[in-house]
């Protein structure tokens, strides 16, 4: 039995990412998932129905025609961030399981809505934080957690990319819409903080941010340096920037990735920290590597490893199919820190104490 899933948005990202990779609709390289099902789209733009036709897809004029499918079990939200909540909302009140693109909202309140009535609705709810899912960034996980670097008191998670010097780019919701989560703290450090987390284990409960300095034309923020602290005191930092070089595409996409450092070695990782599963066809080889302090590097290479949205998916549908459903809970979170770290960069770095 497979869950039967709907795409809500197929634009770039819903069609490469999540419709061919993640529910394995290019056949030429995936095999059919095990426990979910893409069964067909919808889009405000009626355009996009002949790319979804192409790979085998339902087309539905509308997201209501969609949503009163029996043969529809669940939704995937992969619209614009403003829209996350209503589409969601409305899919949850039809009976329909929900995975949301991330952020699940642009508020934390208007998460907790979603969760309760998933909640309310016994339905399984889970967002996009596909990283997690990332072969590499698991090794990393099992390394620090079995205190292979020793004894850790500091981590860097960075996500810095020259995006928004192109008047086009400038004019997008990443660089001009805050209220949707633009900017880099909410596109990107978002992607930090929960990365932290599920490498070391534990949660963020404390924050302290300051805006880079602003060079850019753009309304949002042109970066942030953000120190954050864990429910035991460790602390880290995240570096996450539309203003940064890092001359090319080979630079920016080999520097998205983190720093754990103990005191018998250090762990780095290069290009983990993206949309890459570490496929052969992909732009660049992710790397990571543990660096001893007696002057010896060893890589760290996984045997295993599979497509990180692929894997989202199954977890998702694994909860549908179990009845041991997802809350959706670290969504809220995640924005909550967010809006901590904006609200610490605007008043001079103050340290914001989150509590969920």
């Amino acid at each position: 039995m497979k869950v039967r899933y709907g795409l809500i948005g197929f634009g770039g990202i819903a069609e490469n990412r999540v419709a061919k990779e993640g529910f394995a609709c290019d056949k030429s390289r995936f095999a059919p998932l095990k426990k979910a099902q893409l069964v067909g789209a919808t889009d405000l733009n009626p355009a996009r129905q002949k790319a979804a036709e192409a790979l085998g897809l339902k087309w539905y004029a509308s997201l209501d025609e969609m949503l009163a499918d029996k043969n529809i079990d669940a939704v995937y939200v992969a619209t614009n961030n403003a829209s996350h909540v209503p589409l969601a909302m409305k899919a949850l009140a039809a009976g329909k399981h929900v995975i949301s693109e991330k952020p699940m909202a642009t508020k934390s309140a208007d998460a907790l809505k979603l969760i309760k009535l998933a909640e309310k609705k016994k339905l399984s709810l889970t967002v996009d934080h596909m990283m997690v899912y990332n072969a590499w960034n698991k090794k990393a996980a099992e390394i620090v957690q079995k205190g292979k670097l020793g004894k850790v008191n500091d981590c860097c998670f960075h996500m810095e990319f020259a995006y928004g010097y192109d008047p086009a780019e400038a004019a997008t919701w990443r660089c001009s819409k805050i209220e949707e989560m633009g900017g880099p703290i909410g596109d990107v450090a978002s992607h930090c903080f929960y990365m932290a987390e599920f490498v070391f284990g534990k949660k963020i409960t404390k924050v302290a941010a300051v805006y880079y300095p602003k060079i850019m034309k753009i309304k949002a923020e042109d970066g942030a340096y953000i120190k954050f602290f864990f429910e035991d005191g460790t602390q880290g930092s995240v570096n996450a920037a539309f203003s940064e070089m890092r001359g090319g595409l080979g630079g920016t996409l080999t520097n998205l990735g983190f720093e754990v450092y103990g005191d018998k070695a250090a762990l780095r990782s290069y290009g983990s920290m993206f949309q890459l599963s570490g496929h052969k066809d992909e732009p660049i080889k992710i790397r990571m590597e543990i660096d001893k302090f007696d002057g010896k590097t060893t890589a760290v290479v996984p045997t295993v490893y599979k497509n990180i949205y692929q894997s989202l998916i199954e977890n998702h549908a694994a909860s549908v199919l179990s009845g041991k459903r997802l809350c959706g809970c670290d969504g809220r979170h995640n924005l909550l820190l967010c809006e901590a770290a904006h609200k610490s960069a605007q008043n001079g770095g103050k340290i914001i104490t989150v509590k969920d």
